[in-house]
């Protein structure tokens, strides 16, 4: 059987954004699945809970029903570890310090360049492999 292909999960309440960042990524080779809501994504996860997790996770900090960091709070406590770039127009440096502490990786600030999404990326693919933790 051969090994599943790796994959990055997009969650972001706009369409516009995970459609414009999806197409982004497709055209340099970057397979995506994109989820509307956290709550999505977690129902993704609930299907089966893949061997494949994604290798890292693009998620908008301020959405409805659960924000992005609530949902790194919920990973966290479900034994999830998934690189994370926080996606957000929040410049509090309260908030960055709460994502960060929470584990995510990188925190981009909207507008922000495409290059430092690219290189967010190559810097979560290069950590190592992030399964559900035993418990």
């Amino acid at each position: 059987m051969a090994p599943p292909s790796p994959w990055i999960a997009i969650v972001d309440d706009d369409p516009s954004v995970l459609k414009a960042l999806a197409r982004f990524l497709l055209v340099r080779g970057i397979d995506v699945k994109t989820y509307q809501s956290a709550r999505d994504f977690l129902a993704s996860l609930r299907d089966g809970m893949p061997d494949e997790l994604p290798e890292c996770l693009i998620v908008d900090l301020q959405m409805p029903e659960m924000n992005g960091l609530e949902l790194q709070h919920h990973l966290n406590r479900t034994g999830i570890r998934i690189p994370t770039i926080v996606i957000t127009a929040n410049r509090e440096a309260e908030m960055r310090e709460q994502c960060e502490a929470a584990g995510a990786e990188t925190y981009l600030l909207k507008p922000f360049p495409k290059t430092s999404l690219l290189a967010a990326i190559e810097d979560a693919r290069a950590k190592p492999a992030r399964r559900r933790l035993p418990r």
